[in-house]
């Protein structure tokens, strides 16, 4: 039994569900989304909660029946509230700028990394004296943006021996001790 498949959907108002040829349309106040679902899941709709349901036992199916059910779920918090990913960049000289959807990171390379958002996400970069650089993201879409958050985070992974790197914001990072230099 998926218990995260079995649980229902609650529909705030102002959000639509509409199911047809096995893809699901979520409308809400901030935007649409759309996702492809397998032709043997099921959905039903009634007085404002939406089911997933299964045909069978299956693995397969069992499978599906969580997957789908989150995703939708996901899909009408992103409508109605959107998503927010932080990350900060720890380093000397490290900096981000950004010009419309266009990131501009400096990571301690020896050239700058430009960064092209998808129109989808919304970015804003803040640079306070004495704190590090962050970077925000903001979207309806969690997929996306958990991506786009994943790569970025990769130019510059953080280390575990000064916790030098871009990392999401609350991430508690695994320090190492250096070398201990022994006497003689």
């Amino acid at each position: 039994m998926s218990r995260i498949g079995k649980a229902p959907i609650t529909i705030p108002t102002g959000v639509t569900v509409t199911v047809e040829n096995s893809i699901v349309t979520v409308k809400g106040p901030k935007g649409q989304l759309t996702q492809a679902v397998d032709s043997d899941i099921t959905f039903s709709q009634e007085n404002g909660v939406l089911t997933v349901l299964r045909p069978s036992e299956q693995k397969r199916h069992k499978a599906l029946h969580g997957l789908y059910r989150s995703l939708v779920n996901n899909m009408v918090v992103g409508v109605t509230e959107g998503f927010k990913i932080e990350q900060e960049l720890v380093g000397v000289g490290y900096r981000a700028s950004n010009v419309g959807n266009t990131l501009d990171l400096v990571l301690g390379y020896s050239h700058h990394y430009v960064f092209e958002l998808p129109t989808e996400i919304k970015v804003t970069t803040s640079s306070e004296k004495g704190q590090t650089p962050k970077v925000v993201l903001e979207s309806i879409d969690k997929q996306l943006l958990g991506q786009v958050a994943a790569k970025i985070r990769s130019l510059r992974a953080p280390e575990p021996y000064k916790g030098k790197g871009i990392k999401f914001v609350g991430e508690v990072l695994r320090r190492k001790a250096g070398k201990s230099a022994s006497k003689k």
